[in-house]
């Protein structure tokens, strides 16, 4: 009670903006991925882009884009990782010097039809080029020519392999016939054909010079003579193999079965599984642990590349859900993991005592927790089909999720960070779409559904005791203690309230309802909208409901007489999530146009809009400190927020104090006649007004036109681009175009015309500066025809007066 008294009595500070920190976006959408030599870097093919990470941070380091935005067909990385090259749909090759980035290069490809597979010789000096076209084309890559057209494979040529000796001059390939050809690039003729597998071949390893190794989706791995060109060992995999890596036979293999010398080799396919094979004896001799559960479709789990990383000592694979995971090669134990592509993100919370993880819901069966400071991500499997919401305990380490498989789960995440499932419940008839946790203890869930029903579920002590959590063998069965039809229509959102007293649910049926946690009963209904109510939040510190709705609105309600208090309008489109922050004094709110909105509730003002999301904005979550806020949308995005408003207001203060100073430099400046040091200052400050004052302080005094010329000339060339800017702005105004006529004659007559060319901005200062000076001189020559007709009226005036007296003398 004490920390919280403290903590009202300190005065809420009010936020006034966000700025992104951070955004994990999807950098790999399938294909081939490539790892650099010294394992510092990966190469993702993402569309029309290949994007370049760092291994150890998962960070998107940069992109090398294509000018045609047309999708990267095949790209492959030179041997001395110094230059990547890509081909495209546009037909088109491209040489990148990538930790530039730019592009160094590009040439027709020669291919009619795009290029599937790429390959550099050992050398970095040969490219080879395979098409749909079903020819294969090598390149010079220091003379930029094609040294060979290479015909006689049938279909899609999809595999392309230089002999590591490349004093051999052969090439490897496979296409549509499911045939290894080996081409000698002297005659530039295929002079073996390697005809074993039925099915797609799939990868190529050489174990030595003389021995090659293959796989195919024909569920067999091939072992192949060079120098008979016969097949020496066909051994049986039982599944699609998508990549075979040879195993080095120097290193300690003995914790993978590896028990005698010879020739060893790690599968990856269709079962999502490494397993490790002997050549000998044609035999498995380890299998990876299944890591998820059995009732996945298998074509979720297959992996579809494979990659020995010698710097780093790990094996990498790539599964069909865009998932990139390092494996330690010696005991094939996960050490990270990095989730390239991540859907329709559907929920999103801050996970961990230091919120240091997010747990993310994507538009699939599987969850999936990032860790921020390094991007590893852990899949969770249980649920079977879609996930549509989540939501976390007040300590971090629990939380719960809802399926459209109408079962809920609860997980709980240990002191290294893993995940597990400790819990599930069955008892709605539809798709569970929305849930919420007790808020003091971790004592209950409350679900609902698109059965209109809202349940009650009991969390065991055994489950929150964390040395009894820890000896949980397999999930325990939740029981719902309550179960009410709440709504006429879907239930899109349930809340409960800070005490764990009440709790709320908002329906597609424009309806808002409060209820009792103890027993379910209907304590009020709140209504007002005009459309579904998508969500619905407690204030953490008064007897308020806030609700959102597709009717573009927020509300604030009274829980005492469930009248409306206030509504904020703003919102072009529905609003899908809203959160309190600043202790309940704002309110954040996410619309299905992919824009955030900070509001302040005292003044129903609209502080901020924040843009960074393309598409709608689904989940919506603060952290524990209040001072970054998490956001994920349709556009696969997942963005986190920084609270800046105090860095913005220290550096407005700086900034203020800053120019305070440079104020009084320059009172004191023109107090001590320094007029050039006060100019300088001046249009440092870019006041215009104020170098005016300066140039109007010089003339005024005695032979001011011989010292503002002076100080003028003495002006750099950009502080002379400066004041040409400022006297354009003068020149508008009869009142100060004397000054500004002034300083421009001073240019004219000491800039040569070509040194005024180069000025920036001289044309449209040209063309503001011409109406106005012939506007002042028309004015001058009709002030100075009044003067004339003033002065020849005085003279006459003049005249008639001496003649009067000439009269009166006489």
């Amino acid at each position: 009670m004490a920390d919280t008294d403290a903590a009202a009595a300190e005065p809420v500070r009010f936020k006034s903006n966000y700025a992104v920190s951070r955004k994990i976006e999807p950098f790999y959408k399938g294909g081939r991925i490539q790892i650099s030599r010294d394992g510092k870097f990966m190469f993702c093919p993402c569309g029309s882009k290949v994007n370049v990470l760092d291994v150890e941070t998962g960070a998107l380091l940069h992109s090398l884009q294509q000018e045609e935005e047309e999708d990267v067909t095949a790209f492959v990385l030179s041997p001395d990782d110094e230059v990547l090259l890509t081909s495209s749909r546009a037909l088109l090759l491209r040489q990148w010097h990538w930790r530039e980035p730019r592009c160094a290069r590009a040439w027709r490809a020669l291919h009619p039809l795009p290029v599937a597979t790429m390959a550099c010789d050992s050398t970095a000096t040969l490219l080879a080029t395979g098409g749909c076209d079903s020819t294969i084309k090598v390149w010079d890559m220091v003379k930029h020519y094609c040294t060979h057209n290479l015909k006689g494979s049938s279909g899609v040529v999809h595999l392309v392999e230089f002999h590591p000796d490349i004093s051999r001059l052969q090439l490897f390939s496979s296409s549509m016939d499911y045939k290894i050809r080996i081409w000698d690039l002297n005659s530039s003729k295929c002079v073996a054909v390697l005809d074993g597998h039925f099915s797609a071949v799939t990868s190529l390893a050489f174990a030595d010079g003389n021995t090659l190794l293959s796989s195919g989706r024909d569920k067999i791995c091939m072992v192949w003579d060079l120098e008979s060109r016969e097949s020496k060992r066909t051994i049986p995999v039982y599944e699609t193999v998508e990549a075979a890596v040879l195993l080095p036979e120097k290193g300690d293999f003995s914790q993978l079965g590896v028990k005698k010398q010879g020739l060893h080799f790690v599968t990856a396919g269709s079962k999502g599984i490494l397993r490790v094979w002997e050549v000998a004896s044609a035999g498995c001799v380890y299998s990876q642990p299944v890591p998820f559960a059995p009732r996945e479709e298998p074509s979720e789990r297959s992996l579809c590349q494979c990659l020995w990383v010698p710097a780093r000592g790990e094996l990498v694979t790539v599964s069909l859900e865009h998932n990139v995971m390092f494996y330690e090669a010696q005991t094939l134990q996960l050490r990270k993991q990095l989730a390239g592509y991540n859907e329709e993100v559907l929920d999103v919370k801050f996970l961990g005592p230091g919120d240091s993880h997010i747990v993310v819901a994507t538009n699939s069966p599987q969850l999936k927790v990032f860790e921020l400071a390094t991007s590893h991500c852990q899949i969770l499997y249980g649920h079977t089909e879609t996930i549509m919401a989540l939501d976390v305990f007040r300590k971090g380490l629990m939380f719960v999720t809802c399926a459209k498989d109408r079962s809920i789960r609860v997980w709980r995440m240990g002191k290294a960070g893993r995940v597990v499932c400790v819990a599930q419940g069955l008892g709605h008839a539809h798709g569970v779409g929305a849930v919420a946790c007790s808020r003091m203890k971790e004592s209950f869930v409350v679900t609902s559904s698109q059965d209109c029903t809202i349940k009650i579920w009991n969390i065991p002590e055994s489950l929150t005791s964390k040395a009894k959590a820890a000896s949980i063998s397999s999930p325990e069965t939740l029981h719902a203690r309550v179960t009410e039809k709440g709504h006429n229509k879907d239930i899109n959102s349930v809340a409960v309230s800070p005490n764990d007293k009440l709790l709320a649910t908002g329906s597609q049926d424009r309806l808002a309802k409060l209820w009792s946690c103890s027993d379910c009963s209907l304590l009020g209904v709140f209504s007002g909208h005009r459309r579904g109510i998508w969500c619905v939040q407690f204030s953490p510190v008064d007897q308020v409901l806030a609700t959102s709705s597709a009717d573009g609105t927020l509300k604030l309600w009274g829980l005492r007489d469930f009248s409306c208090l206030k509504t904020f309008e703003g919102h072009d489109a529905s609003v899908l999530k809203i959160i309190f922050v600043s202790r309940g004094a704002q309110l954040l709110s996410s619309g299905s146009d992919g824009l955030l909105k900070l509001w302040t509730i005292k003044t129903n003002e609209c502080v901020k809009t924040l843009d960074g999301h393309e598409d709608k904005i689904w989940g919506l979550h603060s952290n524990k400190q209040d001072d970054m806020v998490v956001t994920a949308s349709s556009d696969s995005c997942i963005t986190l927020w920084q609270d800046v408003t105090e860095i913005e207001e220290k550096e407005a203060q700086a900034k203020q104090e800053e120019q305070i100073m440079k104020e009084q430099e320059l009172s004191n400046l023109l107090h001590e006649h320094r007029y050039l040091r006060a100019l300088g200052l001046a249009i440092s400050l870019d006041r215009p007004h104020t170098v005016l004052t300066v140039v109007k302080a010089i003339l005024k005094e005695p032979e001011g036109r011989k010292h503002l010329e002076e100080n003028i000339v003495r002006l750099r060339k950009d502080q002379k681009e400066a004041v040409l800017a400022f006297l354009v702005t003068w020149n508008t105004n009869s009142r100060n175009c004397h000054e500004a006529q002034a300083v421009l004659e001073i240019l004219l007559k000491h800039e040569a015309p070509d040194s005024l060319l180069q000025f920036s901005g001289i044309k449209p200062a040209v063309e503001s500066l011409l109406p106005y000076t012939e506007r002042h001189f028309q004015r001058l020559s009709r002030l100075l025809q009044a003067s004339m007709f003033i002065d020849f009226m005085w003279q006459h005036m003049r005249l008639g007066d001496t003649a009067q007296q000439d009269n009166g003398t006489l």
